[in-house]
């Protein structure tokens, strides 16, 4: 599978919002970026849904404007006044060429999923590859209100055990995007990279 970020230049703070082609185009969150909608027209005359990993404003700013743009369907977990599928834990929802499985993933945000298909893991901000706090697996925030390290230490738990092994590559909420090497570190690597720092119970960044 292959995932365009199209928020990749924005100068304003921002997820990662992908595009993916393919039969059921579809955009995985929206990002907080102007001219978002512009940027998907350079890849796409058609948008048929967005589906968000959670609702914190940097991955549904600009979500108005894509759904008005394309008149996508909106899947989320949580509740929205614009959502027309209700994601729930085990749904599968397609993506691109592929199906993947809605796995629920609070700790981060209560309404968090990841979407686990056959050869890309969307993980949000429950897991990443990069953030600047480390640099090969780490973990969402923790520590604000609403937010909980354990729970999102059992989240990346069901995540390693709903994670099938032709998975190749992750892309997370921030950072870049990881590709799994022959050689070196399988996705499934980095996930426990990242829940091996989140078990440690420290703060994440120093003035948590």
């Amino acid at each position: 599978m292959d995932a365009v970020n199209v928020t990749a230049d924005a100068e304003e703070f921002t997820c990662n919002a992908y595009f993916v082609d393919g039969a059921v185009p579809t955009l995985v969150d929206a990002g907080t970026m102007p001219g978002v909608v512009d940027v998907l027209a350079e890849h796409t005359d058609a948008v048929d849904r967005v589906i968000l990993t959670h609702q914190h404003h940097d991955h549904v700013g600009e979500l108005d404007a894509v759904l008005d743009a394309y008149d996508a369907d909106l899947f989320a977990y949580g509740d929205h006044p614009r959502r027309d599928h209700a994601l729930e834990d085990g749904d599968e929802v397609e993506i691109g060429d592929e199906t993947a499985e809605v796995v629920y993933t609070p700790g981060h945000a209560g309404d968090h999923v990841s979407f686990v298909a056959e050869t890309a893991l969307f993980s949000g901000d429950v897991v990443v590859y990069d953030d600047g706090a480390f640099d090969d697996g780490s973990f969402g925030r923790t520590d604000m209100a609403g937010q909980s390290r354990e729970r999102l230490i059992e989240s990346l738990r069901d995540l390693l055990d709903r994670l099938p092994d032709s998975v190749e590559s992750m892309y997370a909420g921030h950072g870049g995007p990881f590709h799994a090497d022959p050689a070196g570190d399988s996705v499934r690597d980095v996930i426990e990279r990242a829940l091996a720092r989140a078990e440690r119970r420290e703060p994440k960044y120093p003035d948590e």
